[in-house]
């Protein structure tokens, strides 16, 4: 297996507003893209060529990674006029792939942060003779994904979307993203139309007695779907706990970019980034979160489980907590931000605006 196909081309829209002006697989996770983490793991699991299938704000991929040998692959990308679904998009770049019918091809989103054993993935599907090889993480609660239970030689027998009741959810299994498929099956999806991987091939693979094969890895694994997942993702990468060979330092309870500036009296805990350029002032305290380039900080702010867009700045003696923050933006002195709030891009809140707490 050499080849992969990476799935980028999604507006993010619940990520807004940081996708905004930047693609979700292009917003910084603990200091860089979150996608040069998804190709330095498939570089390191053998992938040789991968083909971006690209849709919203195209036009930043190529210029941040070229032709991809800074990474040691070759990169090329194919972007579709109108989006065209999870399976219309790998229909769509099926021609830019040099593998023959049997070969296996990688897929997988480009939203999704996994430890995922690519080699084993590759391995099950050449075992088992697989049309499809799924990976299947275990979730606590199904009701959010698409089910994929499996008989016991981990042949998938049904694809059940988002169930609700009790009686609906028959495993805990789930379909997690990443996929490896024969060469050959890729040609059978319908081209120039939009397609559903997971409503419309799976199923009629299945239905078509196709041998889909499910492969359950239960090691790390989040859908960075929303702000508040793609802050512990961050996180998580910086403290070690997800695998990534692209974190740009060693792990630790805080990655600080050589051109950023930290007051000396700072806290920084908890996986918390402070990108190219930002500034952090005395006495600030910032755990768990990521500040993106070129923001400010001023003294005294305190920051939990937040993101802060590129260039935004947060005045003196706020407080945030589940916050994120667009690009730009300027919140005031003495403001306190809670529990999910989204302030977007290039808003100004004056001081003292927000409070939950007297003023005194």
């Amino acid at each position: 297996m050499t080849e992969a196909i990476l799935l980028v081309g999604g507006k993010g829209t619940r990520l807004r507003p940081l996708t905004v002006h930047t693609p979700k697989p292009m917003v910084p996770a603990a200091g860089v893209p979150f996608l040069t983490h998804q190709l330095a793991r498939a570089k390191a699991a053998g992938v040789e060529h991968i083909v971006l299938a690209t849709s919203y704000l195209a036009e930043v991929f190529e210029p941040y990674f070229g032709d991809g040998s800074a990474l040691g692959l070759h990169i090329e990308y194919v972007t579709e006029t109108e989006p065209l679904g999870t399976g219309g998009a790998i229909r769509n770049v099926a021609s830019r792939l040099h593998s023959r019918p049997d070969d296996p091809v990688l897929v997988f989103n480009g939203d999704i942060l996994t430890g995922l054993d690519i080699r084993a993935l590759v391995r099950t599907h050449a075992d088992t003779g697989a049309d499809v090889s799924l990976h299947l993480t275990r979730v606590d609660d199904p009701r959010a994904y698409g089910l994929v239970p499996t008989d016991a030689t981990g042949r998938v027998t049904a694809f059940l979307e988002k169930p609700q009741t009790p009686e609906e959810i028959v495993t805990d299994q789930i379909n997690a993203g990443a996929y490896v498929f024969r060469r050959s099956v890729i040609d059978t999806i319908p081209a120039g139309r939009p397609v559903s991987v997971e409503r419309e091939t799976f199923p009629d693979l299945l239905s078509g007695g196709a041998h889909l094969q499910g492969m359950v890895d239960s090691t790390y694994w989040l859908d960075l779907g929303t702000p508040q997942a793609f802050v512990r993702g961050s996180a998580d990468l910086v403290l070690g706990r997800a695998p990534s060979p692209a974190v740009p330092g060693r792990c630790g309870d805080r990655l600080v970019l050589p051109s950023a500036t930290v007051a000396p009296d700072a806290k920084l805990t908890g996986g918390t980034v402070v990108g190219e350029n930002a500034r952090i002032g005395e006495g600030a305290r910032i755990s768990g979160s990521t500040i993106l380039s070129g923001a400010v900080i001023e003294p005294g702010t305190v920051i939990t489980d937040s993101l802060i867009g590129a260039g935004a700045r947060i005045g003196a003696r706020s407080a945030l907590s589940g916050a994120v923050i667009g690009d730009g933006a300027d919140i005031g002195a003495d403001n306190e931000l809670r529990d999910g709030v989204r302030v977007w891009c290039e808003a100004k809140l004056p001081a003292g605006a927000v409070r939950f707490s007297s003023d005194q």
